[in-house]
């Protein structure tokens, strides 16, 4: 089966949807398929050229410098998808290449699939217009768009039911990215001891993520605060970037606890993973996921989660089995750290349920769940011809 997935961001940029669309892009390579990109460019990172990867000339995102927006024009797309043989599309977005693709699909008579990673209303802060409009206007699109393709997967069963919500009445099928389980096999668990100067006798709270304002670290922080006062050998590291990089340093230092955090920036792969081999507890407050892909790998690592019951953190975590999910409040979401700080049988018995339950995301099996799909909307649509 040969695959063509569009794309509005892909490496070296950073991000679930670049993560989710990179695992299943290994595993359908691994079954005999074939997998084409159509991303952006980032000229400026001068990042190497791959085979199989179209790259869409870009321009900066204004209010994201970090975030490139490709333009969606390409008078070689017509015949280059022709060359290819495409048997299915897949879009990660409603917007720019997503579109495109979407116009690909119907002018080649292609099966049409769009995974909803992003609940879109929830971003609109970084649009410099009325941002309630704003909101109302990408729920419409993302409705209207979702109806225009043959399937939407989406990350998690909640963000089914939210699509439902708003109108979407094409088939829906819940397909999770799921975690590359090979990755945690050898790990060093003393790494971020040995890189950052963290303590043996120092407890590790780790998050990582996108430092902007839908991951709601500032809450995480305020909530550090407390831990820190009661809990002095605790350090908490943030991995990643992203606008609010910059007032998330200046509120540490404000709160008293820029001597206890540590941001490391963005890191490759192979370090991210021993990042989470080297904590204790992963802690997650973000409200706007539709999945949590990173919930799942800190569970790979053995990691307990702490996390606001949201969307798909609230199916990524087994409440009570492997961490808990808490409601938006730092009072609840800061007694669940304490709590896996101080009872060590409790920590030891989460720990253990967070490596069970983790090979119930391997990505080897959530690739065969698409694989299947995409072979069920081929064979409906050669039912459909015949």
């Amino acid at each position: 089966m040969k695959i063509g997935v569009f794309t509005d961001s892909f490496r070296p940029y950073t991000s679930g949807v670049v993560r989710s669309i990179e695992l299943f892009t290994r595993e359908f390579n691994a079954r005999g398929h074939e997998v084409f990109i159509f991303g952006p460019d980032y000229p400026l990172l001068h990042y190497p050229r791959e085979e199989k990867v179209f790259r869409f000339a870009s321009i900066p995102a204004p209010t994201m410098p970090d975030f490139a927006l490709p333009i969606p024009i390409s008078v070689q797309l017509g015949p280059t998808i022709r060359r290819l043989g495409l048997d299915i599309i897949h879009v990660h977005s409603p917007f720019l290449l997503g579109r495109l693709g979407a116009r690909a699909a119907r002018r080649f008579r292609l099966p049409l699939v769009f995974t909803f990673h992003t609940l879109y209303d929830q971003y609109v802060h970084y649009l410099p217009v009325a941002q309630q409009t704003s909101r109302r206007l990408v729920e419409i699109i993302g409705r209207d768009f979702c109806n225009r393709c043959d399937l939407v997967v989406t990350p998690s069963r909640l963000v089914m039911n939210y699509l439902r919500r708003i109108g979407v009445r094409s088939t829906i099928q819940t397909i999770p990215t799921g975690v590359d389980l090979e990755e945690f096999k050898e790990l060093d668990r003393q790494w971020l001891q040995a890189n950052y100067g963290v303590g043996p006798a120092e407890k590790v709270l780790l998050f990582v993520g996108r430092l902007g304002k839908e991951k709601n670290v500032a809450f995480l922080l305020k909530s550090f605060q407390i831990v820190q006062n009661l809990i002095p050998q605790v350090r908490l590291v943030l991995v990643g970037k992203g606008p609010l990089e910059g007032y998330l340093k200046n509120l540490s230092r404000q709160l008293g606890i820029q001597d206890r955090v540590i941001f490391t920036g963005v890191l490759p792969r192979q370090k991210i993973v021993h990042c989470y081999a080297s904590a204790d507890i992963f802690v997650f407050p973000s409200v706007t996921e539709t999945q949590g892909l990173v919930i799942g790998e800190a569970k790979a690592a053995g990691l307990p989660v702490v996390a606001i019951r949201a969307f798909g953190p609230a199916e990524m975590v087994q409440h009570g089995e492997d961490g808990f999910l808490t409601d938006l409040s730092l009072a609840s979401f800061t007694e669940r750290i304490l709590g896996l700080l101080q009872d060590r049988e409790l920590y030891q018995a989460m720990r253990g349920k967070a490596l069970e339950n983790a090979t119930l995301l391997s990505s080897s099996s959530c690739a065969g769940q698409m694989i299947d799909a995409y072979q069920n909307l081929l064979a409906s649509r050669e039912l459909f011809v015949g």
